[in-house]
């Protein structure tokens, strides 16, 4: 009792009921791991969901009595984490009397005891001067309390309630936790600058993958939100299902109490990937208005496609519903997807796993690598697959042929399987991310599509032509038609100075990473990451600037990626001026292919050259 009261207590505050008795504490500890019980708590004031459902949902609580074990590696998650009631504990940005100010609007944020405040444009009010055709001026400002967090790994999310009564706002910052800093929420996303502010409603949105069992409750005669979730954050029940019946068999001490839940390590590859890909993937509800009312119908180990439309553009572009949805959304392949179909943008890996041959064949899920309680909270791979042994499962005859098949050195990162076969060239979180379409590095693809090669994302200072050649020597790989630039200019160098905005996000992160910086080099490379701190795109500017930090002599250079051009051009500058004092006379890699001659001398007139033939086309890739 004196544990369930201290734990009951903290759930208590977190679930703000406030002065609640040691008596009121114990019976809500007792409704929730009541045998087989399903719990209901009234919405509170300040516009939260309402938690609990009615069709056999138990919370993670109930999970807990038997499954310790799962219960604390799922409890070290950022599964977990990923949607919390705002408190003390949840809540990761600093609050106290801060002023923030991007693209002419400003906002104040405050910390009142155990609560958080913003004084922002009334987010209402601004939706009905839109609605009234008069758009102009920032409208009245407000006192907004932050109720809700998303995210807790690499940035959080805040939201405020609004109107009508249940929405939720998001707060237009957000808090990269890595850089420990308020970030404007489109400069956290690659997008054009001129589309303008994001906005957001949680309840629409955000409730399919940030919550367990989430349903709109949109009512369509009103237009009133009456949101509700079985839980927030990603729980139990979202990879199990409901546990209702499960919790009351076991507890009837009934041998066969597993049939009654589902686990996806059971299931087929087919089934179990499907599990996972219920968030990581790009879907679309089949039925809008039944999931605006109800929310998702699937559970896990049901078909997928039952529910749900599965984007997979090189095999359905040309389907009825395909084409309904590029009407009404135009440039979804292009904010989603490679020209080839393969997926573009981070939280969408099913995708890429799906149309991998690998799948295809029955054998590969998610779970052949990952697992949510065997392992690291941080990319939750499985004990033991950082390295080759995941491919080596199936792929057993190359165990002691490895260098004899990538032509690299066996401990070398060139002989790593993912990084010719999954390299980064998936963006999200202002980062690479490693592709989850099994491939091999084809020339020809890369110039089809744009995608970087995997050998030239670690070798930075090697043309395509060298690509070319050593996969024509090596695997018989047919020798695409080159430009001259192709010939003889670095491959990266062209994707980072020419590209477009994703290409240089890619690029620029590349020059931070390594096992690239291992094999390329690393004292050649400021001048070039020095162009990108100017880029036009917010996204871009920071991921340049945070590989240009890892770089020797350049931790400490002054800059701001959402400064003003004046000051981002002095930056610029000043990495160029001290790039010309440090490193120039002992660059470690030289010659036409870098733009720099023997004596460190930079071929300007290249680089300006190839920043005039940028590819400028907006870019907005929707992660």
């Amino acid at each position: 009792f004196a544990a369930a009261t201290r734990y009951f207590t903290i759930e208590a505050k977190r679930y703000h009921f406030r002065g609640s008795s040691r008596l009121a504490i114990l019976m809500r500890w007792a409704i929730v791991l009541g045998a087989g019980s399903t719990f209901t708590w009234a919405a509170p004031p300040d516009g939260l969901p309402r938690l609990g459902r009615a069709d056999g949902y138990v919370t993670s609580n109930a999970c807990r009595e038997c499954h310790r074990e799962e219960h604390a590696s799922w409890h070290a998650s950022y599964h977990r984490t990923m949607t919390q009631v705002a408190s003390p504990e949840t809540v990761v940005g600093r609050f106290d009397d801060v002023l923030l100010a991007f693209g002419g609007r400003s906002y104040r944020l405050a910390r009142r005891e155990d609560e958080f405040w913003v004084q922002m444009i009334d987010p209402d009010g601004a939706q009905a001067k839109r609605a009234r055709g008069r758009v102009g001026g920032e409208g009245p400002r407000v006192w907004k309390r932050v109720v809700m967090t998303t995210g807790s790994h690499h940035m959080q999310v805040y939201w405020v309630p609004g109107r009508p009564r249940g929405v939720l706002h998001n707060f237009p910052f957000l808090y990269h936790i890595g850089e420990q800093r308020w970030i404007p929420r489109e400069a956290a996303f690659l997008r054009a600058p001129q589309m303008g502010p994001i906005g957001g409603v949680w309840n629409d949105n955000c409730i399919d993958c940030h919550s367990v069992g989430g349903q709109p409750g949109l009512d369509f005669r009103t237009g009133q939100f009456d949101t509700r979730v079985a839980e927030l954050g990603i729980a139990c029940e979202a990879c199990h299902g409901p546990g209702k019946e499960h919790v009351r068999v076991a507890r009837d001490g009934r041998v066969d109490a597993n049939a009654s839940i589902v686990n996806p390590a059971d299931l087929t590859a087919k089934q179990s990937a499907q599990v996972c890909g219920q968030c990581h993937g790009v879907t679309f509800v089949k039925d809008i208005r039944d999931w605006l009312g109800h929310g998702f119908r699937y559970r896990p180990g049901e078909d997928l496609a039952k529910t749900r439309h599965i984007l997979q553009p090189a095999e359905n572009r040309d389907a009825a519903w395909v084409k309904r949805l590029a009407a009404e959304w135009p440039t979804v392949f292009d904010e989603l997807f490679w020209s080839d179909g393969m997926i573009r943008v981070s939280g969408r890996e099913f995708n890429g796993l799906v149309g991998s041959p690998c799948y295809e064949g029955g054998k590969l899920s998610c779970l052949s690598c990952h697992s949510m309680h065997r392992s690291e909270p941080n990319d939750q791979l499985a004990r033991g697959m950082d390295g080759n042994r995941a491919c080596l499962q199936c792929h057993e005859s190359m165990r002691d042929a490895v260098p004899a098949h990538t032509h690299h050195a066996a401990d070398s990162s060139g002989s790593l399987c993912y990084n010719c076969h999954m390299p980064h060239t998936t963006y999200g979180l202002l980062k690479a991310i490693r592709s989850h379409q099994i491939d091999s590095p084809r020339v020809a693809t890369s110039l089809k599509t744009g995608r970087p090669t995997a050998c030239n994302l670690c070798h930075l200072d090697k043309t395509l032509a060298w690509t070319a050649k050593h996969l024509s020597t090596w695997f018989g790989a047919p020798s695409p038609v080159l430009t001259d630039e192709q010939q003889s200019v670095s491959a990266a160098l062209l994707w980072m100075l020419r590209g477009d905005a994703g290409q240089r996000a890619l690029i620029a992160w590349h020059m931070g990473w390594d096992s690239a910086l291992d094999v390329s080099g690393r004292r050649w490379l400021a001048p070039f990451l020095a162009e990108l701190l100017n880029d036009p795109y917010p996204a871009v500017r920071f991921v340049a600037y945070r590989s240009l930090r890892r770089l020797p002599s350049y931790d400490d250079i002054p800059y701001d990626f959402v400064g003003t051009a004046d000051q981002r051009t002095r930056s610029r500058r000043d990495v160029l001026d001290r790039w010309l004092r440090v490193d120039a006379d002992r660059t470690d890699r030289a010659g036409p292919a870098v733009l720099i001659d023997a004596d460190g001398g930079l071929d300007e007139a290249a680089v300006k050259r190839l920043l005039r033939q940028r590819d400028d086309r907006p870019v907005y890739l929707a992660e």
